[in-house]
């Protein structure tokens, strides 16, 4: 049989390897780039790290590694997507000046109302929280809906739709004010049923 053999013992000035990990994506910033958020990931490498900032992104790091053609193809990639941002944001803008929330006034009975607000997520407002602002603030039942659409809406209890088209407008309580043109109120009765 033969005698296993013992491992030399470790030499005590062997210290672990510290490594960093990206606060966005939360990979080593050596590999940041195979994630989806490379911008966010170097901002917070820049505040966070700067001098692993400085070896991994700084211009002569990355083009001395590579050829003359392919410093070319970077740079033609680079202002692709630089210029498919600027597209985005763009249509985001667009999007957001054609868009409009609606404050519905509905007459649930002869002199009960409910006030409906659509299209409050494309202005990037959380519908619970606001929903939920709502409520606290005109001290009344306040709830997120789903419509038959398949968009959602947030139900106020009682008329408040000139209170809520001030507090939108205003922008009370939040850091974006809706553009005034934006904002639709419709009057919505009860049809009387025949009978």
């Amino acid at each position: 049989m033969a005698e296993a053999s013992e491992a030399p013992p470790a030499s005590p000035d062997v210290k672990p390897r510290h490594v960093v990990y990206c606060g966005v994506c939360s990979l080593p910033p050596e590999y940041c780039e195979f994630g989806g958020t490379v911008k966010k990931c170097e901002e917070w490498l820049e505040k966070n790290h700067k001098d692993m900032h400085d070896r991994l992104y700084s211009e002569a790091a990355n083009l001395s590694t590579l050829s003359v053609d392919a410093q070319k193809r970077a740079a033609k990639d680079a202002a692709k997507k630089e210029a498919k941002a600027a597209a985005a944001e763009s249509k985001l803008q667009e999007k957001l000046s054609a868009s409009k929330i609606t404050i519905k006034r509905i007459e649930r009975n002869k002199r009960k109302y409910v006030t409906a607000v659509s299209g409050l997520e494309t202005f990037g407002f959380d519908l619970k929280k606001v929903s939920k602002d709502f409520g606290k603030k005109f001290a009344t039942g306040s709830s997120v809906t789903k419509t038959p659409a398949g968009g959602e809406e947030i139900t106020v209890q009682g008329d408040l739709s000139d209170e809520i088209f001030d507090m939108l407008v205003d922008g009370e309580g939040y850091k974006d004010k809706v553009p005034e043109d934006n904002v639709e109120c419709v009057e919505d009765k009860k049809k009387k049923s025949a009978g």
